[in-house]
């Protein structure tokens, strides 16, 4: 179930082009103030329930989380981003709190002076209730090229589509954006799709998704308020790593209150291990004293306008975040290789600020730098590592054998092309490709990419002829080149890939020694699904010797052998070579085939 994902809610526009610096306007960097409660901003998003857990409240009460570690906080509303820049600049909190992308696009001008450089001091959070919206002429990430997307100005999903744009080798020069000032309600991405016609795309929250296409896996009828044909094309559900919350602290505080900012981050940590618990257990069992007053906490917070019911609303919130806790923070800063991490991250973030305009120069974040043994036993931490092996149950998942074309699962697909009875794949020739799979498994973590093998069906076409004249059930009329053939009297094309198939296993053909398409055909399949492995093996090797992490469970071979010909009957060495090919395809797969992510890296 994916509810809500109401990042930024009301975050104050950014206009595409102008420069991070000219919204905040001018503002004098002063130091932090000392003594006090210290303020610390939040935003409208699950991860940061688990703040107020921490905290007992928007002030530190006795017996939290928080109180308990010695520390002192005042939770303050920050969904107007810039506002939060401001008042970090000045010295009213050292801190920000928004997606890595978010920082990123205000990195030139919180970077600007050495004391308010950001320190990315922990990851909250991953997204998996975010989502692209499409009418239904769109059916894989490749159709954005040419489209027409509403999306919010500076909003978290600018860092959701630059991904998907990334994915399907596309770029911003590809699409046609519009923008609107809000999120959602009547100047939304939602509404704005939901009257104009022309508008191919849009970037949503889960309320938005759900009242205009009915439901993650469905397609709006025009029925109760959806749009006709209106569907998630890609949603932070795969692209689980997509859109990373953090917290970031000013350089000069930092330094100064190192082990308070270690106790505040060790907190969340524990506060986020109990969040979890409930709310995993609520799911299941539909009770939690606790997780209610908790909700109810939550509401009273962010009101009842954002969420209007506990069950639904306030727990779909926490649905929609990912926690990552002291494992997933571990990965994302340590983790050598991970494309997903924090290094990656950061360049992502800058790359789409200066690309965007946002800024001019390139300002990069420190990361923290903890050890992470030493906050196990300052919180009393249990999710201390990963669950370790591969998250994708291989037995639970659907990479669609026997289904050309654009299946309604597949999010994207590229290809590689081999010579005849070639069955090794060299790093030399093919590293981009191989590098393209693992940096899409990385984003897309829900998700698999199925290698599928491709055969070519001339020997199985040529020995389909000779068994069937030799039977005399296929007989052919014309000349060389120009043959028409007929099975039992009626007309029969071999170039309908399908009725020959169903023809070969139904044993129209069998009988004949020297002419068996039954195997031939079973001979491709099998050639088929070594070079998927073979495929899936140089990948895996591929990552080892550049040191990326991958998991390989979402790499997942099949042989398809000669059902999707991409040319039926080839007439000459050049066409047959265009049959043989492994096809990269990232498919959707269904929540219960993912082992759960929650502190699973």
């Amino acid at each position: 179930m994916f509810w809500f994902s109401l990042w930024l809610f009301c975050i104050t526009p950014v206009v595409h082009g102008e420069s991070f610096r000219e919204i905040v306007g001018p503002v004098s960097v002063g130091g932090v103030k000392p003594g006090g409660a210290v303020e610390v901003p939040f935003i409208t998003w699950g991860g940061d329930v688990a703040t107020f857990h921490a905290n007992g409240g928007l002030k530190t009460t006795p017996g939290s989380l928080y109180n308990e570690l010695g520390l002192d906080l005042a939770l303050r509303p920050g969904d107007d981003f810039p506002e939060q820049v401001r008042r970090y600049l000045a010295g009213e909190s050292p801190f920000l709190r928004g997606t890595l992308r978010m920082i990123g696009q205000a990195s030139e001008v919180i970077g600007a002076d050495p004391r308010t450089r950001p320190v990315i001091i922990m990851q909250m959070t991953w997204s998996a209730g975010d989502h692209i919206v499409s009418r239904g002429r769109l059916k894989t990430l490749s159709d954005l090229k040419g489209a027409k997307v509403a999306l919010q100005r500076g909003g978290p999903h600018v860092g959701m589509l630059d991904d998907a744009l990334r994915a399907a080798r596309l770029t911003w020069d590809d699409i046609d954006v519009v923008w609107t000032d809000d999120l959602t309600g009547p100047n939304g991405p939602a509404e704005l799709f939901r009257k104009d016609g022309s508008i191919d795309a849009c970037c949503v929250i889960s309320p938005d998704m759900l009242g205009l296409t009915g439901g993650l896996d469905e397609a709006g009828t025009g029925a109760e308020g959806t749009v006709r044909d209106a569907r998630v094309l890609v949603s932070t559900a795969q692209m689980s790593r997509s859109i990373a919350d953090v917290y970031a602290c000013r350089k000069d505080w930092f330094d100064a209150n190192r082990a308070w900012v270690e106790k505040f981050v060790a907190g969340y940590f524990k506060a986020s291990e109990v969040v979890a618990e409930q709310r995993d257990s609520f799911e299941a069992t539909g009770r939690g004293k606790d997780y209610l007053a908790l909700l109810q906490k939550a509401q009273d917070i962010y009101g009842e306008d954002v969420l209007p019911t506990l069950e639904i609303d306030a727990h779909g919130l926490l649905l929609d975040c990912t926690f990552v806790g002291l494992p997933g923070n571990r990965a994302f800063f340590n983790q050598a290789g991970n494309l997903s991490g924090f290094e990656a991250k950061q360049r992502q973030a800058l790359d789409l600020a200066v690309s965007q305009g946002y800024a001019k120069n390139r300002a990069g974040f420190f990361p923290p730098g903890w050890d992470y043994n030493a906050m196990i036993a300052l919180a009393d931490l249990k999710r201390t590592s990963g669950a370790g092996g591969g998250r994708i149950q291989a037995e639970g998942v659907d990479i669609f054998p026997d289904q050309a074309g654009g299946d309604e699962n597949t999010l994207l697909s590229f290809t590689i092309q081999f010579d005849p009875n070639q069955d090794e794949f060299s790093d030399a020739v093919y590293g981009p490709e191989f590098l393209r799979a693992i940096e899409t498994a990385s984003t897309f973590g829900n998700a698999v990419v199925a290698i599928r093998g491709h055969s070519d069906p001339t020997k199985t076409l040529v020995d389909l002829v000779r068994a069937g004249m030799a039977r005399r059930v296929l007989t052919r009329s014309g000349s060389s080149g120009n043959y028409r053939y007929f099975l039992e009297g009626k007309p029969l094309s071999l170039e309908n890939t399908d009725r020959l198939i169903e023809l070969i296993k139904g044993g129209a053909f069998d009988g004949v020694s020297d002419a068996n398409p039954r195997e031939t055909m079973q001979a491709a399949l099998n050639l088929s699904r070594a070079r998927a492995v073979a495929v899936r093996s140089a990948i895996v090797r591929y990552a080892d010797n550049a040191g990326l992490a991958l998991d390989a469970s979402q790499i997942q071979p099949v042989g398809v052998g000669v059902s999707e010909p991409l040319i039926a009957k080839p007439r000459n060495l050049d066409e047959a070579r265009e049959n043989m090919r492994v096809e990269f395809r990232l498919v959707k797969v269904p929540a219960e085939v993912v082992n759960p992510s929650d502190f699973d890296f």
